[in-house]
């Protein structure tokens, strides 16, 4: 079983910078619940959309087409921590940031990992 929570959102005006963090913990033998991780993002009133993907074995990262340039997904050398950090940021930005992980990379990318976070909501004024 895996655990992952979320911390760092907040309200910030166009143009801003925020990061997001997010710790994986396993509660099974496995140990490789948190192998891949990523951030998703669900706006009001739109479908849930894929933000930044990292696999460490090999090193990867993936980005959706309207964060390329703006946001940049990373983990810490112990793996149990994501980080997005988001930079110029824009009001369509606004919304629940939701992160993932799977102990597969085919799931992460297609948008259907295993686990999920609770979400941190972020808030993007004009």
């Amino acid at each position: 079983q895996v655990q992952l929570v979320e911390s760092g959102g907040g309200s910030v005006q166009a143009g801003g910078s925020l990061r997001l963090s997010c710790t994986c913990s396993e509660y099974s033998s496995s140990g490789s619940g948190c192998k891949y991780m990523g951030w998703f993002r669900q706006a009001p009133g739109k479908e849930r959309e894929g933000v930044a993907t990292i696999s460490t074995d090999p090193p990867s990262t993936r980005y959706g087409d309207s964060v390329k340039g703006r946001f940049t997904i990373s983990r810490d050398h112990g793996r149990s921590t994501a980080y997005l950090q988001l930079h110029s940021l824009k009001p369509q930005d606004t919304g629940m940031y939701f992160c993932a992980a799977d102990r597969l990379w085919g799931p992460m990318v297609a948008g259907r990992p295993t686990s999920w976070g609770r979400g941190t909501r972020v808030t993007v004024s004009s």
